[in-house]
């Protein structure tokens, strides 16, 4: 066993966004490239001598391989214990419940969450700091600085490390303590709901569908579901976890999850559907006939977690992202509660779960959580959701139809270009901005625009700012769009529109999203001349 340092120079693209730095696995399997970014977390965070971490990923290809990596340059820079999933797996809310208690120095997770996995498709590196959530543009810009000035790696030259077996060993003089991925996170979760009100809902004859997506809550749903709360063997299919996630794309949504969709649709429906994302922070929420969209769970989930023992205390407030539609911003107003609006980034809301000022928190895209973790949590949210169905006894669509009675209904969607070439997704960004001061008045597709601006957000807890959040038009009516470029992709640019409207006629609330927001989509597509300027006519993909 011995440490070497390698000489190297800095690689271009390397620069980490929301969440860590995402590229094509093949890429991460070029000479140096793993090794280079991984020396520069541990330079951004000033070494990892005498430190602790906590180590883990989704399961997706050239995960294994890129744990045994970062285990032996840990070893070879002084690092004191890491803190490593069976097999390398954690999801991402289980690795940051596992920073927390275990009170350690941060943890790297390595995944590309909702992203295909496979030798062709994507892989992806974070670094999480001591809250156990993501880290914070001023630690992400201390990293990319690193990768460009970088000369050389300290690694061991050692055998792989079993981490197939629980339990502790060591690779030179730094331990490796390798845990059950699953048992803290279920502890955690017994802890906040009423596991016995659950269990009695399933006994009854409440049936369950959880599709995994042969991704990594495989085995956390089959061990609570299946396991503590009794649901009959089979309520969670595709399981097994699968290095290219079944050669399907784990992300939940109706599009990519249509074997969970046309279930819930079906004559025999069972009563209650849902699904989780390749590392198991995203979930989508499905009633018998009934799909409830994410920025709708978030609301809903708002309005009554308090039936849940974890908050029976109530919320100290709530806060979702700006593209997030505002149906959770009608609950706080009528319920008191403070209600926050951040860029795009779980890492936005730390600060305020940290700070105690919000409770619940919620993105557009599938994510939702509370303080119990610094990250979303798909399980958690489809036991919340449980939870609330077993103490009030509504269906989730007498679920959606009560809030909606109560609060009004915001009709939302969002259209997805992907692939799409940087220029033109550049240039139809900044068309737009150029028209700011021009736009308010003018009317498109019988939609007359009241604002236009690009989203800024100057944080309650540490004063700091963050611009270029998104582009947001507004219409008279209470109705808007909002773009944005995505950096969740490996492949060129996705552009993001967001579309919503809000209704509060009773007679109108149950009408298709796509159908309500007609006018608001013809609007959008005219002010940023999207099929003009990408060539596409129409989204790859609308949720």
């Amino acid at each position: 066993m011995e440490r070497i340092t390698v000489q190297t120079q800095p690689i271009e693209g390397q620069k980490p966004g929301t969440s860590g730095l995402r590229k094509k696995t093949n890429v991460y399997m070029e000479p140096h490239f793993l090794e280079n970014f991984i020396q520069s977390i541990f330079n951004g965070i000033g070494g990892v001598e005498g430190k602790t971490l906590v180590l883990g990923g989704d399961g997706r290809y050239f995960n294994d391989r890129a744990a045994q990596v970062i285990l032996r340059m840990a070893a070879a820079q002084g690092c004191a214990k890491v803190i490593v999933g069976q097999d390398a797996i954690l999801s991402t809310p289980a690795a940051s419940h596992m920073i927390r208690i275990r009170e350690t120095d941060g943890g790297i997770i390595m995944s590309a969450s909702h992203n295909p996995g496979g030798p062709k498709e994507d892989f992806g590196v974070k670094f999480n700091t001591p809250n156990g959530g993501p880290a914070p543009e001023e630690v992400t810009d201390r990293i990319y600085a690193a990768t460009k000035e970088i000369t050389s790696y300290d690694i061991m030259v050692a055998g792989d490390v079993d981490l197939a077996t629980i339990g502790e060993t060591a690779l030179g003089d730094m331990a490796i303590e390798v845990v059950d991925p699953v048992a803290d996170y279920a502890e955690l979760m017994e802890e906040l709901f009423d596991f016995d009100a659950i269990a009695r809902l399933i006994d009854n004859g409440f049936r369950i569908r959880f599709d995994a997506m042969h991704a990594v809550t495989g085995p956390y749903a089959t061990e609570i579901l299946e396991g503590r709360l009794g649901a009959p063997r089979g309520t969670v299919v595709n399981g097994t976890p699968s290095p290219d996630f079944g050669g399907g794309h784990p992300d939940p949504n109706p599009i990519w999850a249509k074997e969970l969709m046309d279930a819930m649709f079906a004559e025999d429906a069972p009563d209650f559907g849902a699904a989780s994302d390749g590392d198991g922070d995203r979930n989508m929420i499905v009633g018998r006939g009934a799909y409830v969209t994410p920025s709708d769970s978030l609301a809903v989930l708002a309005a009554n977690a308090h039936l849940a023992p974890g908050y029976s205390n109530g919320l100290a407030g709530v806060a979702r992202s700006m593209p997030t539609s505002g149906a959770v911003d009608r609950v706080a107003a009528k319920r008191g509660l403070d209600c926050y609006e951040t860029p795009t980034g779980w890492k936005f809301f730390g600060n305020l779960l940290d700070a105690g000022r919000a409770t619940l928190c919620g993105e557009e895209s599938a994510g939702t959580g509370s303080d119990h973790v610094r990250e979303k949590d798909g399980l958690w949210a489809v036991l919340l959701w449980l939870n609330i169905l077993a103490v009030n006894g509504k269906s989730v669509q007498q679920m959606l139809d009560d809030h909606w009675a109560e609060f009004g209904r915001n009709y939302y969607s969002r259209h997805d270009y992907e692939g799409v070439d940087v220029a033109a997704a550049e240039g139809l960004m900044d068309a737009m901005r150029a028209q700011f001061d021009t736009l308010p008045g003018k009317e498109f597709a019988g939609k007359v625009v009241a604002s236009a601006d690009e989203f800024a957000y100057d944080d309650p807890v540490d004063g700091s700012h963050s611009a270029n959040q998104g582009i947001r038009i507004g219409f008279e009516g209470g109705g808007r769009a909002v773009f944005r470029l995505s950096g969740t992709g490996t492949v060129g640019a996705t552009l993001r529109v967001y579309l919503e409207d809000v209704c509060e006629d009773l007679a109108a609330m149950h009408r298709d999203p796509q159908e309500a927001l007609a006018e608001i989509i013809a609007a959008a597509d005219a002010i940023a001349g999207i099929a003009e300027r990408t060539g596409r006519d129409g989204p790859d993909v609308r949720t």
